[in-house]
């Protein structure tokens, strides 16, 4: 049976692939990718350089999305890895050593880690009869590659970073519902970034949830969970309700 919306219902969720529904951006992920041989990273300042440039990227791909700054396209994607990567290090590295680096943090030659709370909600969603796909701006061979690496079936790739739409285009979540054979109103989309995650869903006609994993969005008051265990509940009270100005700016949530 479908999944209730406030007073509507879903039928279908549409998970973001990079730190939603897979570890992506993750100290173990730059350590082999860069450092595989040691010094170790340290984990708090890895996930603090992560956390500051996510914000940026969110701002970056809002203002491509509302016409401020030309769209995100997979070279926005490298340039974003490679500004990570050096805030990461603290300095920018020579561009092979950088260019190297992202291509591993793509395609990474081990097992990836895995979130524990996205099986067991693949399982709920399946035993309620609801649709699911993964979404992602990655490249589709890099968004397989960690899907297989984290054992998520391979089938709910929907939207990748390829194509004249890429997210967050309001065309590309369109499409997301529409490979999963429903109408936008009907679809909710979990991501992990809160302009061109959550907003730019709602302005597509999704519904929208915020998964805040690591508290990156402490001002954000509806439609936010720290896990995929409280989807269904936060889908129940409505998802997240539109908020504040139509434009992000620094300090903004």
């Amino acid at each position: 049976m479908p999944l209730p919306l406030g007073s509507g219902q879903i039928d279908g969720v549409v998970l973001d692939l990079d730190d939603t529904a897979v570890p992506f951006l993750s100290p173990a992920a730059w350590q082999w990718a860069w450092r595989p041989q040691g010094p170790v990273l340290g984990e708090r300042r890895v996930r603090s350089a992560v956390r500051r440039s996510l914000k940026v990227w969110d701002r970056r791909r809002w203002r491509g999305l509302t016409g401020r700054e030309p769209p995100v396209d997979l070279a926005a994607l490298d340039a974003h890895l490679k500004a990570t990567l050096g805030a990461v290090a603290g300095h920018p590295l020579p561009d092979a050593e950088a260019d190297a680096v992202v291509r591993r943090i793509l395609r990474p030659a081990s097992e990836v880690e895995t979130y524990p709370d996205v099986a067991p909600a693949l399982v709920r969603l399946a035993a309620a009869g609801v649709k699911v796909g993964i979404a992602t701006e990655l490249p589709a061979a890099s968004a397989q590659w960690l899907l297989k690496r984290a054992g998520l079936p391979l089938g709910s790739l929907i939207v990748t970073g390829e194509g004249p739409h890429p997210l967050p285009d309001r065309a590309a979540f369109r499409a997301a519902a529409e490979a999963l054979g429903l109408p936008p109103a009907r679809v909710a989309f979990v991501g992990d970034l809160f302009w061109s995650d959550v907003r730019a869903a709602g302005r597509a006609g999704l519904a929208a949830i915020l998964l805040d994993r690591h508290d990156a969005w402490p001002k954000v008051q509806s439609g936010r969970i720290a896990t995929l265990d409280h989807l269904e509940a936060a889908l129940a009270a409505g998802g997240h309700e539109a908020e504040g100005p139509d434009a992000p700016a620094d300090g903004d949530v």
